[in-house]
């Protein structure tokens, strides 16, 4: 019995140990009544010695780059085909387009029926709807929503191909 194993162990020393002992529960390596009799004995432990005893048949702490319990980083989104950015955005874009130049074209033809500048009231339909279409595509583009998108075109695509060729008239 060296040095170590005879000094009187601390409060933060027995709290480390309950700490590991629960990892091991964690990782399946205690079952929970042994974790609560470890523990028990864990907080009476006076010495180092007690509580290194608590600890001899569990293996040491695994880093968590290679734990079992570390969850493996996410892979990224796949590349998405070339030209379905453009068309996702096209898609996502398209109404708010419309519906802004539709606004605008009105706002024109008041301004020219009154031969005066009126209020630019078209900002309100623009401005907000806008800003949520910007977040929605950053959103979307981290997320990889223009290859999920393709692939339900795709989809929709051989459906509709499949409806032709059971009628015939493909």
């Amino acid at each position: 019995m060296d040095q170590r194993d005879r000094m009187r162990a601390a409060d933060t020393d027995r709290e480390a140990v309950i700490e590991r002992l629960r990892t091991a529960l964690n990782e399946g390596r205690l079952e929970l009544h042994e974790f609560d009799e470890r523990a028990a004995e864990a907080y009476r432990a006076k010495t180092y010695a007690d509580l290194d005893r608590l600890l001899l048949d569990l293996p040491g702490v695994a880093p968590a780059s290679r734990s079992h319990l570390a969850p493996a980083p996410p892979p990224p989104p796949p590349a998405p085909p070339p030209g379905t950015v453009p068309r996702w955005l096209a898609t996502l874009w398209g109404t708010w387009a419309a519906a802004v130049g539709i606004n605008l074209m009105i706002w024109i033809l008041v301004c020219l029926s009154k031969a005066d500048l009126v209020y630019f009231w078209p900002m309100w339909v623009a401005g907000p709807w806008g800003v949520l279409l910007v977040i929605a595509t950053i959103g979307g583009l981290s997320r990889g929503e223009p290859q999920r998108w393709a692939e339900k075109q795709a989809s929709r695509q051989a459906r509709r191909q499949e409806r032709r060729r059971r009628r015939g008239g493909y």
